[in-house]
């Protein structure tokens, strides 16, 4: 890998990066917001409605398995413009995108809407190729995933802003079609302001000049192979979990809350990534100190900024959060058995989402609220890890390999709509909404292999290391 002008810069470069990982949660965020909103304005099924999601999703895998297939047969294109080009690439191409939401309300056509998700999301593709391994590969490999949370901490800051923004302009200030307007007109012009910076700024270019075999060795390496499967489950679980929690606790006997009121859990929901990202930036970065105290600080700090944007906001009280605590010690007990071991850490992670998730099924009231809600913590550190751990030591196949794990991210286009056809399954005439609680055994599903996964990763990379 040659790295131009590297030294002295790279708390510039990362800084500069993680604009774009704010960027693109807010964004992806919103579309938990524009579900509820579309469904309501076209009169469209559970199903339907998640169509959002696969345009959105959709666009990951068809368009990284584009670039892999170009990188198979012609070489990376990453590898030879460099990894600085490939994210002025994305952002343009997402610019286009957010753009089309403008005739999209003016033709006022469902499938409009989606065209315009799925250019977004091919934008969203290249940054996502381009900008995960950037972060891995800018300084030490052993603290890779503290780096990686430490920017997905952003990524879920715009997460955590993305539902009260989003559900106030929607919900509140706007009405229809004029609700999607203007918001995505700025984001285009914001995009395009990233896009003019980055090409200004003095980025490491990160081109790689080793020579690449053409085909499928990239795939002889377990630890990616396994790895995008478990970026599928991931993904599609984080992501039916999110767009559906707001019609969850519209249920009577859930909690009853109008879209409006239940935003504010939504936004705790990713709020909660954020808060474990940030924690997860400390126990996975390598290194030793005191970080029982550093954990403690930064889940106490993460917690009271999301807790004050939601205040701020109007929308919550210190007397309806004080169950959320309970589940922050928890967070920092698992954070704690991980022993700062990605693998193991994501194992006993998903275990505890799969007890969560057992709790929405069979129970009701703030026993099935609060673990849904409490679920975001533990999805923190997911992303990172398992990211982290499938390009490790893949060389000059890192940027084919991180196209593979991007195209896996499909997993949020087809796992919400196979939750959104388990609720319609078991729907019935008198009540439409019979079957969403049950469906949620979809993403239990997923977590079970994630655990597999986080539990076997450190056996994968030992035997690599064994036999290079």
């Amino acid at each position: 890998m040659q790295v131009n002008g590297m030294a002295g810069k790279q708390h510039s470069s990362l800084a500069l990066i993680t604009s774009l990982f704010f960027l693109w949660g807010f964004m992806t965020v919103l579309n938990d917001v524009l579900i509820p909103h579309l469904k309501e304005l076209f009169v469209l099924s559970y199903a339907e409605s998640l169509l959002v999601q696969m345009a959105f999703f959709g666009a990951y895998f068809s368009g990284s398995l584009l670039y892999y297939l170009i990188s198979i047969t012609s070489g990376d294109p990453i590898n030879r413009i460099g990894y600085k080009n490939g994210i002025v690439a994305g952002l343009l191409l997402a610019m286009l995108g957010s753009a089309l939401f403008y005739p999209a309300t003016i033709i006022h056509a469902y499938w409009f809407y989606l065209v315009a998700l799925y250019v977004l999301g091919l934008g969203f593709t290249v940054l996502q190729i381009a900008a995960n391994p950037f972060v891995a590969i800018i300084g030490p490999p052993e603290s890779a995933s503290g780096r990686l949370n430490f920017t997905q901490g952003f990524n879920s800051l715009g997460t955590t802003l993305g539902p009260l923004v989003g559900g106030w302009l929607i919900f509140k200030y706007f009405a229809g079609d004029e609700a999607v307007k203007y918001p995505y007109l700025f984001f285009a012009l914001v995009m395009l302001t990233l896009a003019v910076v980055f090409m200004r700024s003095s980025l490491p270019a990160f081109k790689n000049t080793e020579h690449m075999e053409k085909g499928l060795a990239v795939l002889r390496f377990p630890q990616l192979r396994y790895g995008i499967i478990a970026i599928f489950f991931y993904v599609g679980a984080e992501v039916v979990i999110g767009s559906l929690l707001i019609s969850l606790l519209a249920l009577d006997e859930v909690a009853g809350l109008s879209e409006l009121q239940a935003k504010t859990y939504l936004s705790l929901y990713w709020g909660g990534a954020m808060i474990g990202r940030f924690a997860g930036a400390v126990m996975l970065s390598g290194g030793k100190g005191h970080k029982v105290r550093q954990l403690a600080a930064v889940l106490a700090g993460g917690f009271l900024l999301v807790f004050a944007i939601n205040y701020i906001g109007g929308s919550l009280t210190a007397a309806q959060v004080w169950p959320y605590l309970l589940f922050l010690v928890l967070n920092m007990a698992a954070f704690l058995a991980g022993h700062g071991r990605a693998g193991r850490t994501l194992g006993i992670f998903s275990l505890i989402i799969i007890l969560l998730l057992a709790m929405v099924i069979l129970l009701q009231g703030p026993w099935a609220l609060w673990p849904v809600v409490a679920i975001g913590l533990f999805n923190s550190i997911m992303w990172p890890n398992i990211f982290t751990i499938s390009i490790h030591g893949l060389g000059k196949y890192t940027s084919q390999g991180s196209a593979l794990l991007v195209m896996a991210i499909v997993g949020g286009a087809l796992i919400p709509v196979a939750q959104g056809l388990v609720a319609d399954a078991g729907a019935t005439a008198a009540n439409p909404d019979a079957g969403l609680k049950l469906s949620f055994v979809v993403p239990l599903v997923s977590y079970v292999y994630l655990a597999y996964y986080g539990f076997k990763a450190g056996r994968w990379l030992t035997d690599q290391t064994a036999s290079t």
